[in-house]
């Protein structure tokens, strides 16, 4: 997995690592687990790769893919809706 970052309105979220799936230009997508301990809600966030590329994405938690931790570190899924620049 690689290291990237997430970040909202306000800045950045979380550090996270990431695996993608698919790179094309419209259509990255793949799943991230932070590297610490964050609520957030389902939405509309900005990602950044391990090599500074950004894009806008929607992620969403996996409920049946779980990190067993404590506290618990779930897994997202992110699709891209702007291309990584």
């Amino acid at each position: 997995m690689a290291l990237g970052k997430l970040y909202d309105n306000q800045g950045l979220l979380v550090e996270v690592n990431y695996r993608m799936y698919n790179e094309q230009e419209n259509g990255w997508w793949g799943e991230l687990v932070f590297t610490e301990y964050r609520k957030i809600a389902d939405g509309s966030y900005t990602f950044e790769n391990e090599f500074g590329k950004r894009g806008r994405c929607v992620i969403k938690k996996k409920v049946n893919k779980a990190v067993t931790s404590i506290p618990p570190l779930f897994f997202y899924r992110f699709n891209g809706t702007t291309t990584l620049q």
